[in-house]
């Protein structure tokens, strides 16, 4: 670790800017950002993250209990919940991550009820739509943008339905573009119909929106792509740290 007594600019100042939106350049003396303190959160708050292996990202599936540091997986939901959980020690949290790899919004559909409304939630986030497009060329899956788009929609009403004042965050699907499993000619322009039709959604129910395209698209003009995802689907370690600081603030806007 010789190098520490270089200097780097880039890098310094890349360093700089993180720890500066992070909260940590500045942070008061007690630890704590006042993120969520001008928030009008309820004393309780039940959390669960829905999707596909962006989502699971290696969670021990035999977890049924809230909380569980070693078993949330380890990729952006453990650091957005624990984001959440350290921000605001004053709320009685409780946080699910109910990812499954592979997934498409009709198979979270078939284990909705045990693995989203039996947990009573406060606050669904989900983030679903990259295999509903990928499969379709790569495991032969036929379904289309009308599919996703219909699907999703219900699942949103059949959720409504049984828990009227349940909040949505809904996660943009997303590419890190040159990454090695995303091909141009075969991804676009036919991801992009899943990514408006996703916008489309979190309009029209009012859903918080976490624009996680734009998030990788800015990140790239900082770091390579290997250096935000291994294939540009998957995060790496920082892309998790990045996509955890987008929710973050996507989940203050639904409690402004």
């Amino acid at each position: 670790m010789k190098e520490l007594q270089m200097t780097h600019p880039r890098r310094d100042f890349i360093k700089q800017a993180a720890l500066a939106s992070a909260g940590i350049i500045g942070l008061p003396a007690s630890g704590f950002s006042r993120e969520l303190s001008t928030l009008n959160l309820p004393g309780k708050l039940s959390v669960v993250f829905q999707g596909d292996s962006i989502t699971d990202y290696g969670r021990d599936k035999s977890s049924t209990k809230a909380n569980e540091t070693d078993k949330m997986g380890a990729g952006y939901v453990l650091l957005s919940a624990a984001n959440l959980v350290g921000e605001s020690p004053g709320v009685d949290w409780k946080c699910y991550n109910r990812g499954i790899s592979g997934n498409k919004v009709f198979q979270l559909a078939e284990r909705w009820d045990k693995d989203c409304l039996d947990l009573n939630p406060d606050v669904i986030s989900i983030l679903i739509g990259v295999n509903d497009f990928w499969h379709t060329f790569k495991h032969g899956y036929e379904g289309t943008v009308k599919t996703y788009d219909v699907d999703l929609r219900r699942l949103l009403d059949r959720t409504l339905a049984r828990l009227p004042n349940v909040k949505f965050m809904l996660g943009e699907p997303f590419t890190v573009k040159g990454g090695s499993a995303v091909e141009e000619a075969s991804w676009f322009p036919g991801f992009k119909d899943y990514q408006v039709a996703a916008r489309k959604i979190s309009d029209d129910y009012k859903t918080g929106w976490v624009p996680y395209q734009s998030v990788f698209d800015e990140a790239l003009n900082h770091a390579p792509t290997t250096y935000w995802s291994w294939d540009g689907i998957h995060p790496s370690f920082a892309g998790c740290y990045i996509m955890a600081k987008a929710w973050f603030a996507a989940f203050q806007q639904i409690y402004r």
